[in-house]
């Protein structure tokens, strides 16, 4: 299998149920984003495995072409670099993700953001034509 269709298969849906589950749970999710936001070893955690996966999709598939293949790509260097930041500079990481959760509406728009690229990951991962 193409290793496009397969990671679209795999973000994809991950992608989906994490922005369902937001928008179901918003209250919870609310609290998990502020206890995930506090330095300490959930922190830290979340960079090393954003790190890990984001270097997987990057030595897999570092793909530029002017195409949906790119967003993978893109992902995978956003992965990458949030883990780095995470890692190196938990501080300037903890400000920049209290900014982005500043808000209920902003939750909400992260989910729909991330729903919305899930969605079209799926399909382009499942919907493969011959």
């Amino acid at each position: 299998m193409d290793r496009s269709l397969f990671l679209a298969r795999l973000l994809g849906p991950t992608f989906v149920a994490v922005a369902l589950g937001i928008l179901i749970n918003l209250g919870l999710y609310e609290r998990m984003i502020a206890e995930g936001l506090q330095p300490g070893i959930v922190f830290y955690l979340s960079g090393l495995l954003s790190l890990l996966a984001g270097l997987a999709i990057v030595n897999l598939h570092n793909r530029w072409r002017m195409d949906w293949r790119a967003i993978i790509t893109v992902l995978g260097w956003l992965m990458t670099i949030g883990g780095v930041m995470r890692i190196v500079l938990p501080e300037f990481a903890i400000g920049v993700g209290s900014a982005i959760y500043s808000s209920r509406v902003s939750a909400v728009v992260v989910a729909v953001v991330t729903g919305t690229i899930g969605a079209f990951l799926s399909v382009k991962g499942y919907m493969k034509r011959n």
